[in-house]
Protein backbone atom coordinates (compact mmCIF):
# COMPACT_ATOMS: atom_id res chain seq x y z
CA UNK A 1 0.00 0.00 0.00
CA UNK A 2 1.13 3.61 -0.84
CA UNK A 3 2.31 5.76 1.86
CA UNK A 4 -0.30 8.98 2.33
CA UNK A 5 1.28 11.90 1.46
CA UNK A 6 0.51 14.40 4.32
CA UNK A 7 0.12 18.32 4.02
CA UNK A 8 1.03 21.28 6.68
CA UNK A 9 0.43 24.75 6.17
CA UNK A 10 2.79 27.18 8.02
CA UNK A 11 3.82 30.62 8.16
CA UNK A 12 7.80 30.85 7.56
CA UNK A 13 10.76 33.12 9.20
CA UNK A 14 13.66 32.64 8.10
CA UNK A 15 16.56 31.07 6.50
CA UNK A 16 18.93 28.43 7.99
CA UNK A 17 22.13 27.45 7.37
CA UNK A 18 21.39 24.72 5.52
CA UNK A 19 19.12 26.66 2.85
CA UNK A 20 15.51 25.53 4.06
CA UNK A 21 13.06 28.04 5.75
CA UNK A 22 12.15 27.62 9.18
CA UNK A 23 8.59 27.94 10.49
CA UNK A 24 6.06 26.68 13.10
CA UNK A 25 3.60 24.42 13.11
CA UNK A 26 0.31 25.02 15.12
CA UNK A 27 1.61 22.12 17.33
CA UNK A 28 4.96 23.91 18.19
CA UNK A 29 6.89 22.15 16.17
CA UNK A 30 9.27 23.27 13.88
CA UNK A 31 8.68 22.93 10.10
CA UNK A 32 11.96 23.04 7.57
CA UNK A 33 11.14 23.52 4.01
CA UNK A 34 12.08 23.93 0.45
CA UNK A 35 10.60 26.28 -2.10
CA UNK A 36 9.37 29.00 0.76
CA UNK A 37 10.90 32.77 1.70
CA UNK A 38 10.88 33.95 5.06
CA UNK A 39 7.31 35.67 5.44
CA UNK A 40 5.31 33.58 3.43
CA UNK A 41 2.35 31.09 4.34
CA UNK A 42 2.78 28.24 2.38
CA UNK A 43 0.84 24.30 1.92
CA UNK A 44 4.22 22.24 2.37
CA UNK A 45 4.43 18.10 1.27
CA UNK A 46 6.07 16.48 3.83
CA UNK A 47 8.53 14.68 3.11
CA UNK A 48 10.66 13.54 6.89
CA UNK A 49 8.35 13.67 10.32
CA UNK A 50 10.31 13.94 13.09
CA UNK A 51 9.73 13.90 16.96
CA UNK A 52 10.76 17.44 16.84
CA UNK A 53 10.73 18.77 13.45
CA UNK A 54 9.55 17.99 9.97
CA UNK A 55 10.77 18.81 6.55
CA UNK A 56 9.24 19.28 3.14
CA UNK A 57 9.13 21.66 0.07
CA UNK A 58 5.91 23.84 -0.67
CA UNK A 59 3.21 23.05 -3.20
CA UNK A 60 1.21 25.79 -2.86
CA UNK A 61 2.25 29.76 -1.65
CA UNK A 62 -0.73 31.48 -0.29
CA UNK A 63 1.27 35.16 1.06
CA UNK A 64 4.15 35.95 -1.03
CA UNK A 65 7.11 37.62 -0.02
CA UNK A 66 8.04 40.80 -2.22
CA UNK A 67 11.54 38.87 -2.63
CA UNK A 68 10.31 36.37 -4.38
CA UNK A 69 10.50 35.49 -8.43
CA UNK A 70 9.99 33.11 -11.04
CA UNK A 71 12.58 30.70 -10.93
CA UNK A 72 14.27 29.97 -14.40
CA UNK A 73 14.15 25.70 -14.35
CA UNK A 74 10.61 25.91 -13.55
CA UNK A 75 10.60 21.88 -13.17
CA UNK A 76 13.82 21.23 -11.86
CA UNK A 77 15.23 24.57 -9.88
CA UNK A 78 14.30 22.69 -6.27
CA UNK A 79 16.47 19.74 -7.76
CA UNK A 80 19.55 21.58 -8.72
CA UNK A 81 19.27 25.16 -7.32
CA UNK A 82 16.11 26.17 -4.91
CA UNK A 83 17.55 29.70 -4.72
CA UNK A 84 16.04 30.60 -8.02
CA UNK A 85 13.12 31.70 -6.44
CA UNK A 86 15.03 34.33 -4.41
CA UNK A 87 15.61 37.70 -5.73
CA UNK A 88 19.67 38.12 -6.25
CA UNK A 89 20.20 41.23 -3.74
CA UNK A 90 18.33 39.28 -1.41
CA UNK A 91 20.42 36.28 -1.46
CA UNK A 92 23.64 38.15 -1.57
CA UNK A 93 22.47 39.64 1.73
CA UNK A 94 20.92 36.24 3.40
CA UNK A 95 24.35 34.55 2.47
CA UNK A 96 25.92 37.32 3.87
CA UNK A 97 24.37 37.43 7.00
CA UNK A 98 24.06 32.99 7.11
CA UNK A 99 27.98 33.96 8.01
CA UNK A 100 27.23 36.60 10.64
CA UNK A 101 25.05 34.03 12.21
CA UNK A 102 27.59 31.23 12.20
CA UNK A 103 30.19 33.49 13.95
CA UNK A 104 27.98 34.85 16.52
CA UNK A 105 26.54 31.10 17.76
CA UNK A 106 30.67 30.85 18.64
CA UNK A 107 30.36 34.41 20.08
CA UNK A 108 32.61 35.75 17.71
CA UNK A 109 31.42 38.98 15.77
CA UNK A 110 32.97 39.63 12.43
CA UNK A 111 34.06 43.27 12.59
CA UNK A 112 34.93 45.45 8.89
CA UNK A 113 33.85 42.09 6.63
CA UNK A 114 34.62 43.10 3.30
CA UNK A 115 31.09 43.09 1.08
CA UNK A 116 30.24 39.72 0.21
CA UNK A 117 31.76 38.67 -3.73
CA UNK A 118 29.61 38.28 -6.90
CA UNK A 119 30.92 38.60 -10.36
CA UNK A 120 27.34 38.95 -11.36
CA UNK A 121 27.01 36.46 -13.37
CA UNK A 122 24.38 34.14 -11.77
CA UNK A 123 23.89 31.49 -14.62
CA UNK A 124 25.80 29.43 -16.97
CA UNK A 125 28.55 29.46 -14.69
CA UNK A 126 28.74 25.78 -13.55
CA UNK A 127 32.00 24.09 -15.32
CA UNK A 128 30.94 20.26 -14.15
CA UNK A 129 26.98 18.83 -14.21
CA UNK A 130 26.37 15.04 -13.24
CA UNK A 131 22.91 14.14 -14.69
CA UNK A 132 21.12 10.87 -13.97
CA UNK A 133 18.44 9.15 -16.31
CA UNK A 134 14.84 8.46 -16.52
CA UNK A 135 12.73 6.63 -18.55
CA UNK A 136 9.81 8.81 -19.21
CA UNK A 137 6.55 6.08 -20.57
CA UNK A 138 4.21 7.51 -23.29
CA UNK A 139 1.24 8.89 -22.36
CA UNK A 140 -0.38 6.97 -25.07
CA UNK A 141 0.83 3.71 -24.04
CA UNK A 142 2.36 2.95 -21.22
CA UNK A 143 5.05 0.13 -22.92
CA UNK A 144 6.57 2.82 -24.90
CA UNK A 145 8.79 5.92 -23.56
CA UNK A 146 11.81 7.20 -24.33
CA UNK A 147 15.38 7.93 -22.30
CA UNK A 148 15.71 11.48 -20.60
CA UNK A 149 18.69 13.27 -18.48
CA UNK A 150 17.34 13.98 -15.32
CA UNK A 151 17.79 15.47 -11.98
CA UNK A 152 17.03 13.27 -8.80
CA UNK A 153 13.60 15.21 -6.60
CA UNK A 154 14.71 16.84 -3.52
CA UNK A 155 13.12 15.58 -0.68
CA UNK A 156 11.02 13.40 -2.39
CA UNK A 157 11.13 9.79 -4.61
CA UNK A 158 11.90 9.63 -8.35
CA UNK A 159 13.23 12.01 -11.13
CA UNK A 160 12.46 14.95 -13.15
CA UNK A 161 13.52 14.52 -16.99
CA UNK A 162 15.42 17.79 -18.09
CA UNK A 163 16.97 19.19 -21.09
CA UNK A 164 19.88 20.77 -19.00
CA UNK A 165 20.41 23.24 -16.44
CA UNK A 166 21.04 26.81 -16.57
CA UNK A 167 23.41 27.14 -13.93
CA UNK A 168 25.68 25.30 -16.88
CA UNK A 169 27.68 26.33 -19.11
CA UNK A 170 25.39 25.60 -22.89
CA UNK A 171 28.46 23.85 -24.06
CA UNK A 172 27.39 21.12 -20.95
CA UNK A 173 23.80 21.25 -21.70
CA UNK A 174 24.27 20.55 -25.50
CA UNK A 175 26.62 17.74 -24.96
CA UNK A 176 24.53 15.88 -22.38
CA UNK A 177 21.94 15.80 -25.68
CA UNK A 178 24.55 14.82 -28.05
CA UNK A 179 25.45 11.74 -25.62
CA UNK A 180 21.33 11.15 -24.98
CA UNK A 181 21.19 11.03 -28.81
CA UNK A 182 23.39 8.31 -29.29
CA UNK A 183 21.59 6.47 -26.51
CA UNK A 184 18.44 6.97 -27.57
CA UNK A 185 19.52 5.70 -31.18
CA UNK A 186 20.49 2.47 -29.65
CA UNK A 187 17.53 2.12 -27.43
CA UNK A 188 19.72 1.91 -24.12
CA UNK A 189 17.75 0.92 -21.23
CA UNK A 190 17.70 3.36 -18.21
CA UNK A 191 18.21 0.55 -15.95
CA UNK A 192 21.65 0.01 -17.98
CA UNK A 193 22.62 3.17 -16.69
CA UNK A 194 23.90 5.34 -13.47
CA UNK A 195 24.66 8.97 -14.64
CA UNK A 196 26.63 10.90 -17.13
CA UNK A 197 29.24 13.38 -15.65
CA UNK A 198 30.18 16.36 -18.33
CA UNK A 199 32.91 18.80 -17.38
CA UNK A 200 33.58 22.17 -20.04
CA UNK A 201 36.62 24.48 -19.59
CA UNK A 202 36.53 27.88 -20.26
CA UNK A 203 36.82 27.44 -24.20
CA UNK A 204 33.80 25.14 -24.39
CA UNK A 205 36.02 21.79 -24.57
CA UNK A 206 34.34 19.17 -23.51
CA UNK A 207 35.30 15.81 -21.23
CA UNK A 208 32.58 13.23 -20.31
CA UNK A 209 32.02 9.74 -18.53
CA UNK A 210 29.08 7.78 -19.10
CA UNK A 211 28.98 5.51 -15.81
CA UNK A 212 26.78 2.34 -16.56
CA UNK A 213 25.73 -1.07 -14.87
CA UNK A 214 26.90 -3.34 -16.83
CA UNK A 215 30.22 -4.64 -17.65
CA UNK A 216 29.88 -5.66 -20.83
CA UNK A 217 28.13 -2.59 -22.07
CA UNK A 218 28.98 -1.93 -25.86
CA UNK A 219 31.65 0.70 -26.08
CA UNK A 220 30.79 3.74 -28.64
CA UNK A 221 31.88 3.13 -32.56
CA UNK A 222 34.67 5.40 -34.01
CA UNK A 223 31.35 6.84 -35.64
CA UNK A 224 29.12 8.01 -32.83
CA UNK A 225 32.55 9.65 -31.13
CA UNK A 226 33.06 11.91 -33.77
CA UNK A 227 29.14 12.95 -33.70
CA UNK A 228 30.27 14.16 -29.65
CA UNK A 229 33.48 15.51 -30.85
CA UNK A 230 34.71 15.77 -27.31
CA UNK A 231 38.47 16.57 -25.94
CA UNK A 232 37.45 13.06 -23.90
CA UNK A 233 34.97 10.36 -23.64
CA UNK A 234 34.81 7.58 -21.32
CA UNK A 235 32.56 4.88 -20.29
CA UNK A 236 32.65 3.62 -17.10
CA UNK A 237 31.70 0.20 -15.22
CA UNK A 238 30.50 1.13 -11.74
CA UNK A 239 29.44 -1.49 -9.60
CA UNK A 240 25.85 -1.87 -9.42
CA UNK A 241 25.51 -2.38 -5.63
CA UNK A 242 26.93 0.92 -4.77
CA UNK A 243 24.53 3.89 -4.97
CA UNK A 244 27.87 6.32 -6.06
CA UNK A 245 29.27 6.66 -9.73
CA UNK A 246 32.56 5.51 -8.64
CA UNK A 247 34.81 3.90 -10.88
CA UNK A 248 35.37 0.13 -11.13
CA UNK A 249 36.39 -0.27 -14.69
CA UNK A 250 37.33 1.81 -17.55
CA UNK A 251 35.29 0.47 -20.90
CA UNK A 252 36.68 2.82 -22.66
CA UNK A 253 38.55 6.15 -23.10
CA UNK A 254 38.53 8.15 -26.62
CA UNK A 255 41.58 10.35 -26.01
CA UNK A 256 42.55 10.46 -22.70
CA UNK A 257 42.96 14.03 -23.34
CA UNK A 258 42.76 16.08 -20.35
CA UNK A 259 41.36 19.44 -20.18
CA UNK A 260 43.20 22.70 -19.33
CA UNK A 261 42.08 25.83 -17.66
CA UNK A 262 43.99 29.14 -16.31
CA UNK A 263 43.71 30.25 -12.91
CA UNK A 264 45.37 33.46 -12.52
CA UNK A 265 47.90 33.11 -15.56
CA UNK A 266 48.29 29.47 -14.22
CA UNK A 267 47.80 26.51 -16.14
CA UNK A 268 45.99 23.47 -14.69
CA UNK A 269 45.30 19.96 -16.57
CA UNK A 270 42.61 18.11 -14.86
CA UNK A 271 40.39 14.79 -15.46
CA UNK A 272 37.19 14.69 -16.01
CA UNK A 273 36.16 13.33 -12.54
CA UNK A 274 39.06 14.98 -10.55
CA UNK A 275 38.31 17.78 -8.17
CA UNK A 276 38.46 21.12 -10.02
CA UNK A 277 36.59 24.60 -8.93
CA UNK A 278 33.10 25.12 -10.45
CA UNK A 279 33.04 29.07 -10.86
CA UNK A 280 36.55 29.76 -11.68
CA UNK A 281 35.95 33.72 -12.20
CA UNK A 282 34.76 33.89 -8.68
CA UNK A 283 37.49 31.69 -7.11
CA UNK A 284 40.01 33.91 -8.69
CA UNK A 285 38.42 36.75 -7.17
CA UNK A 286 39.38 34.93 -3.53
CA UNK A 287 42.49 34.03 -4.83
CA UNK A 288 43.75 37.35 -5.08
CA UNK A 289 41.98 38.21 -1.80
CA UNK A 290 44.25 35.51 -0.58
CA UNK A 291 47.40 36.37 -2.17
CA UNK A 292 47.52 39.51 -0.26
CA UNK A 293 48.54 37.83 2.71
CA UNK A 294 51.09 35.75 1.39
CA UNK A 295 54.80 36.58 2.50
CA UNK A 296 56.89 35.20 -0.76
CA UNK A 297 59.95 34.93 1.31
CA UNK A 298 58.75 32.17 3.28
CA UNK A 299 57.68 28.35 2.72
CA UNK A 300 53.99 27.86 2.22
CA UNK A 301 51.98 25.04 3.47
CA UNK A 302 48.61 23.80 1.54
CA UNK A 303 46.42 21.30 3.70
CA UNK A 304 43.52 19.78 2.19
CA UNK A 305 45.08 21.07 -1.55
CA UNK A 306 42.69 19.29 -3.84
CA UNK A 307 44.76 19.72 -6.89
CA UNK A 308 46.71 22.18 -6.03
CA UNK A 309 45.25 25.14 -7.47
CA UNK A 310 45.79 27.25 -4.64
CA UNK A 311 49.13 26.38 -3.61
CA UNK A 312 50.25 26.19 -6.94
CA UNK A 313 48.48 29.70 -8.08
CA UNK A 314 49.49 31.57 -4.48
CA UNK A 315 51.74 29.85 -2.88
CA UNK A 316 55.93 30.77 -3.61
CA UNK A 317 59.26 29.45 -3.41
CA UNK A 318 59.29 25.81 -1.29
CA UNK A 319 55.75 24.50 -0.99
CA UNK A 320 54.04 21.76 0.19
CA UNK A 321 50.56 20.26 -0.57
CA UNK A 322 48.64 17.88 1.27
CA UNK A 323 45.80 15.93 0.03
CA UNK A 324 43.80 12.37 1.23
CA UNK A 325 42.31 11.89 -2.43
CA UNK A 326 44.39 9.85 -5.03
CA UNK A 327 43.34 10.73 -7.97
CA UNK A 328 43.77 14.45 -7.06
CA UNK A 329 47.34 13.68 -5.85
CA UNK A 330 48.24 11.83 -8.75
CA UNK A 331 46.68 15.28 -11.37
CA UNK A 332 48.62 17.79 -8.73
CA UNK A 333 51.78 16.13 -9.10
CA UNK A 334 51.40 16.24 -13.48
CA UNK A 335 50.82 20.16 -12.36
CA UNK A 336 53.57 20.33 -10.73
CA UNK A 337 55.84 18.78 -13.64
CA UNK A 338 54.09 20.78 -16.20
CA UNK A 339 54.89 23.62 -14.30
CA UNK A 340 58.48 22.80 -14.22
CA UNK A 341 58.03 23.46 -9.90
CA UNK A 342 59.66 19.79 -9.12
CA UNK A 343 62.66 20.51 -7.28
CA UNK A 344 60.52 23.55 -5.11
CA UNK A 345 57.23 21.63 -4.04
CA UNK A 346 55.89 18.36 -2.53
CA UNK A 347 53.03 16.66 -3.49
CA UNK A 348 52.12 14.86 0.18
CA UNK A 349 49.24 11.78 -0.50
CA UNK A 350 47.52 11.86 3.24
CA UNK A 351 44.88 12.95 5.63
CA UNK A 352 45.74 16.53 6.73
CA UNK A 353 45.66 14.93 10.31
CA UNK A 354 48.37 12.82 9.36
CA UNK A 355 51.24 14.91 8.52
CA UNK A 356 50.89 17.60 10.96
CA UNK A 357 54.91 17.50 11.28
CA UNK A 358 54.51 19.91 7.95
CA UNK A 359 52.87 22.45 9.33
CA UNK A 360 55.89 25.07 10.56
CA UNK A 361 55.93 28.28 12.12
CA UNK A 362 57.75 30.20 9.60
CA UNK A 363 55.33 29.31 7.07
CA UNK A 364 52.18 30.39 4.96
CA UNK A 365 49.35 28.12 6.16
CA UNK A 366 46.24 27.59 3.57
CA UNK A 367 43.81 25.65 4.63
CA UNK A 368 40.71 24.50 2.28
CA UNK A 369 39.11 21.77 4.54
CA UNK A 370 35.75 19.88 3.53
CA UNK A 371 32.48 20.62 4.67
CA UNK A 372 33.29 19.07 7.82
CA UNK A 373 36.26 21.54 9.03
CA UNK A 374 39.16 21.28 9.75
CA UNK A 375 40.06 18.08 12.14
CA UNK A 376 40.46 18.30 16.10
CA UNK A 377 44.25 17.61 15.80
CA UNK A 378 44.83 20.04 13.16
CA UNK A 379 43.33 23.25 15.42
CA UNK A 380 45.34 21.73 18.36
CA UNK A 381 48.87 21.63 16.12
CA UNK A 382 48.49 25.04 14.54
CA UNK A 383 47.86 26.44 18.21
CA UNK A 384 50.93 24.25 18.97
CA UNK A 385 53.49 25.53 16.11
CA UNK A 386 51.92 29.15 15.59
CA UNK A 387 52.10 30.07 12.26
CA UNK A 388 52.19 33.50 11.72
CA UNK A 389 49.09 33.42 9.82
CA UNK A 390 46.45 30.72 8.45
CA UNK A 391 44.41 31.82 5.55
CA UNK A 392 41.12 29.46 6.37
CA UNK A 393 39.10 29.28 2.76
CA UNK A 394 35.97 27.30 3.59
CA UNK A 395 32.96 26.19 1.59
CA UNK A 396 30.81 25.64 5.60
CA UNK A 397 31.43 29.26 7.36
CA UNK A 398 29.36 26.78 10.35
CA UNK A 399 32.43 24.37 10.93
CA UNK A 400 34.63 26.80 9.99
CA UNK A 401 33.18 29.75 12.49
CA UNK A 402 34.06 26.70 15.25
CA UNK A 403 37.08 26.46 14.14
CA UNK A 404 38.00 29.94 14.36
CA UNK A 405 36.58 29.88 17.70
CA UNK A 406 39.40 27.29 18.83
CA UNK A 407 42.00 29.12 17.12
CA UNK A 408 41.23 32.58 18.81
CA UNK A 409 42.74 31.14 21.71
CA UNK A 410 45.86 32.82 20.04
CA UNK A 411 44.20 34.25 16.53
CA UNK A 412 42.93 37.37 15.78
CA UNK A 413 40.29 37.65 12.81
CA UNK A 414 42.52 40.43 10.34
CA UNK A 415 40.44 39.92 7.30
CA UNK A 416 37.15 38.21 6.31
CA UNK A 417 35.53 37.88 2.83
CA UNK A 418 32.36 35.74 1.74
CA UNK A 419 31.92 34.86 -1.86
CA UNK A 420 29.40 33.47 -4.03
CA UNK A 421 30.48 30.61 -5.79
CA UNK A 422 27.44 29.00 -6.22
CA UNK A 423 24.38 31.52 -7.01
CA UNK A 424 20.77 30.43 -6.82
CA UNK A 425 21.96 27.78 -4.65
CA UNK A 426 22.65 28.11 -0.85
CA UNK A 427 25.86 27.07 -0.76
CA UNK A 428 28.52 29.75 0.64
CA UNK A 429 32.01 30.07 0.36
CA UNK A 430 33.91 32.06 3.15
CA UNK A 431 37.36 33.41 3.53
CA UNK A 432 38.79 34.42 6.96
CA UNK A 433 42.62 35.30 7.64
CA UNK A 434 44.00 34.80 10.79
CA UNK A 435 46.69 36.39 12.74
CA UNK A 436 48.88 35.71 15.50
CA UNK A 437 48.43 37.82 18.66
CA UNK A 438 50.88 39.66 20.22
CA UNK A 439 52.02 37.56 23.38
Amino acid sequence: MARKIKFEIAKFDKITPGGQTLGTLENGKKIFAWGVLPNETAKIQITKNKSSFVEGFAVEIFEKSAERIEPKDSESFLSTSPWQIFNFDFEQKTKQELIFESFRQEKIELKNQEEFYSNGKIFGYRNKVEFSFWWEKSEQDENDGELNLAFFRRGGKGKIPVKGTSLAMPEINQAGQKVLAILRGRKTASRDLKTLLIRASQKGEISAQLYVKDENFAIFSDQELSKLNFKNFEIIFSNPKSPASVITKRLQSSANQKLQDSVLGIDFNYATESFFQINLSVYEQALRDMKKFIDISKPTVDLYSGVGSIGLTIGAGDLTLVEINEPAVEEMRRNIAELGREKTTKAILSPSEKALEFIEKGANLIVDPPRSGMNREVCEKILEIEPEKVIYLSCNPTTQARDVAILSKKYDIIYARGYNFFPRTPHIENLIILELKNQ
